[in-house]
């Protein structure tokens, strides 16, 4: 996956444009993980969104998946993306963990030992216990787990793990990084507020300011 110079401008009919990322780029090969570390406004899920709902209004430079450009190949790309979102905007709060991974497996085309895909992303996410409960009686942190094992599910190309951590407690937390430093076979991009969790899952992460800029960008 490889993003070229990507600008987001938000135009205003009564106000100067709002520019929330400026230039951004950066590329993630098989295997690696990125991190995108910075404060609250500085473009991170902005810049999430562009690879998951592009859209051309305001929008700028290249965002390339599997060498085809997203904007104008997205139905056949989006295939190939595992998206956490950093709310639980994705979950339905009647459905258990084990009916949403099977609605998501639908959605995703998945039909292929559509069960054992199912039982092995509960039992990698230690979500064995919760297996029949409806989402939204499931705590805090088991609503990230869920919200990772469906960004995982049937292994894509890439993954975009959006403070997969947030509002987890220390024990969760340090468990979801084993599950995450296990992904070998997809490029993985994640925001995230903590210098420990990049330090502890990325191959090289960049550090942005607000208006959307990197200030660094390569190894800790």
């Amino acid at each position: 996956m490889r993003v070229d110079r990507f600008r987001r401008v938000y135009p205003s009919m009564f106000r100067k444009p709002t520019v929330a990322v400026e230039r951004t780029s950066f590329s993630v090969a098989q295997g690696e993980c990125f991190a995108l570390l910075g404060v609250n406004g500085a473009g991170k899920t902005t810049t999430f969104r562009a690879l998951t709902h592009p859209d051309r209004v305001g929008t700028y430079g290249n965002v390339l998946i599997m060498g085809q450009q997203l904007t104008d190949n997205f139905h056949a790309l989006r295939r190939h993306l595992g998206y956490c979102p950093q709310h639980d905007d994705a979950l339905f709060h009647l459905l258990t963990v084990e009916e949403h991974l099977h609605y998501y497996a639908r959605l995703k085309g998945l039909s292929l030992n559509r069960q054992a895909l199912v039982d092995n992303q509960i039992t990698e996410l230690n979500l064995g216990n919760h297996r029949h409960k409806p989402a939204g009686t499931l705590s805090g942190g088991n609503k990230r787990k869920l919200s990772v094992a469906l960004a995982l599910l049937g292994k894509p190309p890439i993954v975009l793990l959006d403070e997969p951590s947030a509002g987890m407690d220390p024990k969760a937390r340090r468990f979801l990084w084993t599950v995450v430093s296990r992904i070998t076979n997809s490029a993985v991009v994640l925001t995230t507020h903590s210098m420990e969790e990049a330090e502890a899952l990325s191959t090289k992460m960049g550090i942005m300011m607000r208006g959307g800029t990197f200030r660094c960008i390569g190894s800790s």
